[in-house]
């Protein structure tokens, strides 16, 4: 059984994420105790407890203290099997922070699954969908299928969003009676992650959206206009989509990305290199500050020479783990990244080493 402490690094509910996807894959029991006990309300939150129930349902696993407000869970995985299901977070509890303890498992089931969610798709201290679908998983196209597509957005505080993901494994941990072969062969025949340089900036993209009731007052396109003019200065072309939806609690934001590649020519798809950055409007900040902001967040990670953005880095440590040796130049080293690597070596056997930007891994 891995013992964790919750108040380890900068203390907060990823150790609880990364540790259910890895206690699944590794097939190997945790206990964690002072879950999120620096924060203003310690404990499990409800997109939590849903990351348990999910993998419950998905593996047939035992859990003690999957409650909200639980400040100690003991997790005990089983063999996951590929399913369909449909999960609500009842809130606006992020999407994407559900899948932090979810989609990794799922990229070694027996079979594909595919889970419908429902909660926040655009939330604070979280990526948002278009993040999560255009920067983050073109980056793990190259180990499983994924497909995603956002289907109703949500925002704080009533969320209600609603995306779809798919995926189809290319290998399934339970060919494996243990890790080590296992580890073996993904490190023998994976690729490898190897973002190491920019190289040569193709375009850049993004999406600004709004909930209708902000349609009048032109949010979206007042957010995409001012980013434009703030990136204008890159001799790349530049297309920020703007759009309006549905929601029942009113918001906004923004996410842009920007592609780079050797060739000069077009995205290579089996080493992509994409960073992110975006903005959640605020009430009473002006659209325009909102997409200055959001272009301002790129601007830096692409001066920063970095060939990963400070959340990617975050959320592509573990995949560096299984296939190691991989290395990253990330825009800088945050106590999430730090964090991150402690938890993951508590499950997979792997050296990393960090210096300035660069994090490798043996």
């Amino acid at each position: 059984m891995i013992q964790l402490d919750g108040t380890l690094g900068e203390g907060g509910g990823q150790i609880v994420r990364t540790a259910l996807a890895l206690s699944t894959l590794a097939q190997q029991g945790f206990n964690v105790t002072n879950i999120r006990k620096g924060r203003p309300e310690p404990g499990l939150k409800m997109q939590h407890v849903h990351c348990i129930k999910a993998l419950q349902k998905l593996t047939g696993a035992q859990a003690e203290g999957a409650e909200l407000g639980s400040t100690e869970l003991t997790f005990i995985p089983q063999p996951l099997k590929g399913k369909s299901l449909s999960i609500d977070i009842e809130t606006a509890g992020s999407i994407t922070l559900f899948l932090q303890a979810v989609l990794l498992p799922c990229c070694f089931a027996d079979k594909p699954t595919k889970m419908e969610i429902t909660g926040g798709t655009d939330v604070a201290w979280a990526m948002p969908m278009d993040y999560f679908r255009e920067v983050l998983v073109p980056h793990l196209q190259r180990w499983a299928d994924i497909e995603v597509k956002t289907q109703k957005r949500g925002y704080y505080p009533k969320g209600n969003g609603t995306a779809t993901i798919r995926i189809k494994p290319r290998t399934s941990r339970n060919d494996f009676p243990t890790l080590a072969p296992f580890l073996e062969q993904l490190r023998k025949t994976g690729p490898k992650l190897e973002l190491n340089e920019q190289h040569h900036l193709l375009y850049i993209k993004g999406i600004s959206h709004a909930s209708k009731s902000l349609e009048e007052a032109r949010v979206a396109e007042r957010q995409a206009h001012a980013a434009q003019q703030e990136l204008a200065k890159y001799d790349c072309p530049i297309s920020i989509r703007s759009e309006y939806a549905d929601t029942l609690s009113p918001g906004s934001g923004i996410t842009l990305w920007a592609v780079f590649s050797k060739n000069k020519e077009d995205l290579d798809t089996s080493n992509p290199i994409i960073l992110g950055a975006d903005a959640l409007g605020e009430k009473g900040v002006p659209a325009e500050t909102i997409g200055k902001n959001a272009a301002e967040k790129l601007r830096a990670t692409i001066a920063s020479g970095a060939a990963a953005d400070a959340h990617l880095t975050d959320n592509l440590i573990p995949w560096m783990a299984l296939y190691a040796p991989s290395t990253l130049k990330a825009e800088k080293i945050t106590p999430h990244t730090t964090t991150n690597i402690e938890v993951v070596k508590k499950f997979i056997p792997a050296n990393f080493e960090v210096k300035g930007q660069i994090i490798t891994s043996k």
